[in-house]
């Protein structure tokens, strides 16, 4: 007999079914034992006689069983399958529970954030994660469609590639066949969605993985994933519509609630005038009870700013004591590209920038792209480096600059930061099946760990690391 799973049972009554799944809880009345059984699809009541008072909660089963309707006013009106039963004719233990290392009752908020993650997989097994984890699956789904629907091609591009200024640390990977030389693992797929306008695709997206090495903390990680865009022929405005419109259809599709159907726009002077920030929370009380989602756009960001003497990665990406606020590979506005080429007025460029906000996080980021080889080449002008300098880290770029590249421009999603507010949690951890722990830990594996000496030698690597002082 095929298994049935449980929401099935509404139109089952009066039919023998095959039930498989975890106990999710037991009650033991003497010769009468009743336990929920929960699959994918949700539980349902399990009554047998004279049996399956050995089961241990959270244990696997087979149940074979006669759905039955229930008495009317034993009906569990809180659950789609409150109005049936099964009568358990035999059940088969699958894989026996043992007793686990973490309650699994409640939300789990109030244990230690290592033992959630050492045994991440029991702790998904909660109503709360299991929700999030399905509707970050239908949101994905649900912005693919909406670009797939708009002639957008999704396009993987390369996890080893070279090490880029993008703002935060490169995590980087050793060369067995190129000894001493390191591939970095991406930060974004920011240059070779800018190559994909190069070669004529016009409309690129991608669900892509990026890596920072940067400080942790509740709405960042190492690792993250964003939808990425990227369009040619195209201005802020266009981009702009063009995004807010797939969002909108998206957060609709899992029943998000938007405060405004249109984005309202802010220039940055704006935003930090009025609230004293570029990343901002409009939303009502209430409206914070209601989870609704206040989505907003802020544009026109200065350029440059000025180095962060405490920020490793800004100082050695500003030589020159300037570093850009962004990235280095977008536009000027067009009123400033005669100082930006010039590398004078510094302070007073404007970028062709616009961020998307959301209950006071950026929501995505994203720009119109420098496309001519003189602005790029002036960008890290100002910056501080030499001809040599630019060459070596993006001379590449310039070289696909000069052979027909469109005007093009496009944002980056940050789809983990969107999942934790669609679902009201307040850590991105809430929101990812396999976060690493505030520490840098991966989940349930031992990671960073040490590697042998064999591997080591193989990738032409001595260690020196110093032993820390007590």
């Amino acid at each position: 007999m095929p298994r049935t799973l449980v929401l099935e049972t509404v139109n089952q009554v009066g039919k023998e079914v095959v039930l498989q799944g975890w106990v999710d809880t037991k009650r033991d009345h003497g010769k009468v034992t009743f336990i929920d059984l929960r699959d994918r699809t949700g539980k349902i009541q399990c009554v047998g006689y004279l049996m399956m008072s050995e089961l241990s909660t959270e244990s696997v089963v087979e149940i074979h069983g006669l759905v039955k309707a229930r008495p009317e006013k034993l009906v569990n009106k809180a659950l789609p399958t409150g109005g049936v039963e099964i009568e358990v004719k035999s059940y088969e233990v699958l894989n026996k529970a043992k007793e686990l290392p973490l309650t699994l009752e409640g939300d789990g908020l109030d244990i230690r954030e290592d033992v959630r993650l050492k045994y991440r997989y029991l702790d998904l097994r909660r109503e709360r994660l299991q929700h999030a984890i399905r509707l970050r699956s239908k949101f994905i789904h649900a912005l693919s469609n909406a670009l797939h629907e708009q002639d957008f091609v999704e396009i993987e591009t390369p996890i080893l590639t070279e090490s880029t200024k993008e703002g935060a640390r490169d995590f980087v990977v050793p060369s067995r066949l190129n000894p001493g030389k390191f591939y970095a693992l991406p930060q974004s797929p920011q240059q070779y969605k800018q190559l994909l306008m190069t070669a004529g695709f016009e409309k690129y997206f991608q669900v892509a993985r990026c890596i920072r090495d940067e400080d942790l903390r509740s709405d960042r990680g190492f690792e993250f994933t964003q939808l990425d865009i990227e369009m040619s022929f195209v201005d802020r405005e266009t981009v702009m519509s063009t995004v807010e419109g797939v969002v909108k259809k998206a957060v609709k599709a899992v029943g998000g609630k938007l405060q405004k159907e249109e984005f309202p726009v802010f220039t940055y002077e704006e935003a930090m005038a009025k609230y004293g920030a570029d990343k901002f929370d409009l939303r009502t009380e209430e409206e914070k009870k209601e989870g609704v989602l206040a989505f907003a756009w802020v544009i026109k960001f200065p350029f440059f700013k000025k180095v962060d003497a405490a920020d490793v990665a800004e100082v050695r990406d500003g030589k020159s004591g300037w570093t850009f606020t962004h990235n280095p590979f977008s536009s000027p506005e067009p009123e400033f590209i005669e100082d930006h080429l010039a590398g004078k007025n510094v302070e007073k460029i404007v970028t062709a920038q616009y961020d998307l906000v959301c209950n006071g996080y950026e929501a995505g980021g994203g720009s119109i792209r420098a496309h001519r080889a003189d602005l790029l080449l002036a960008t890290y002008k100002i910056m501080g480096y030499s001809e040599e300098e630019i060459q070596a880290s993006v001379g590449h770029m310039l070289e696909a600059f000069e052979v027909g590249t469109p005007p093009h421009g496009g944002i980056a999603l940050g789809l983990d930061r969107l999942v934790m507010l669609l679902t009201g949690q307040e850590s991105l951890k809430e929101a990812i099946a396999f976060p690493m722990t505030s520490s840098g830990k991966t989940s349930i594996m031992n990671g960073p760990s040490s590697i042998s000496e064999e591997q080591l030698k193989e990738l032409h690597i001595k260690l020196d690391v110093k032993k820390s002082k007590d």
